[in-house]
């Protein structure tokens, strides 16, 4: 299963791929936008937009290439680890 984080702390990424690995998830993680975001997204199993840190160009962008590709979409306005850990973990939940 994959995942595609929009937005969240530069600083954070590492620790935003460690506990996607942690559920089982293979990730990307777009902190700031450089280049064109719709080629690198790919079609994951979930996009996670943290909305909090995040412009409205690149909410725009992702949630438009998630919608073409019928990609469920899951808004956070934080961007801590455990807002990103309860995402994953009723996701994982919800498919079980």
């Amino acid at each position: 299963m994959s995942v595609v984080i929009v937005g969240g702390n530069e600083r954070m990424e590492e620790n935003y791929h460690a506990i996607c690995r942690k559920y089982g998830f293979k990730s990307k993680v777009f902190t700031k936008e450089s280049g064109a975001i719709k080629k690198k997204i790919g079609n994951p199993d979930l996009m996670i937009l943290f909305t909090n840190t995040v412009s409205h160009k690149m909410v725009l962008s992702a949630s438009a290439e998630a919608k073409k590709n019928n990609v469920p979409i899951a808004y956070c306005h934080s961007s801590s680890k455990a807002a990103l850990t309860e995402l994953l973990r009723s996701h994982v939940n919800a498919a079980v």
